[in-house]
C-alpha cells in the first residue's frame, strides 16, 4: 500500500525524494503518514483538499478487502 501512496503522489510533487510514507498498524486500524517536502503540501492536499480526498478514496479502495479502517495522513 505504501508503493501505491508513494506511486500517486510523486508525480504531483516537485521534490519526488522527500517522499515518504510510514506504516502504523493497530488491531482495528491502518493509518499511513505521507510526509513531504514543505512546499509540496499544498499540491498534495489541492484545492478545498480535492487531492488529498482522492488520494484517501483509491487507498481505502485498495484496502477494502483488509478489513481494516484506512486513514491517510498528510505531514510536511
Amino acid at each position: 500500500m505504501t508503493s501505491l501512496i508513494e506511486t500517486i503522489v510523486k508525480p504531483l510533487v516537485d521534490y519526488p525524494a522527500d517522499v515518504k510514507v510510514e506504516e502504523q498498524e493497530d488491531e482495528r486500524q491502518v493509518t499511513y503518514i505521507l510526509t513531504v517536502h514543505q512546499e509540496d503540501v499544498g499540491k498534495v492536499i489541492g484545492k478545498q483538499g480535492r487531492v488529498a480526498k482522492a488520494i484517501r478514496t483509491v487507498v481505502n479502495a485498495a484496502a477494502s478487502q483488509q478489513g481494516k479502517k484506512v486513514y491517510v495522513k498528510i505531514q510536511e
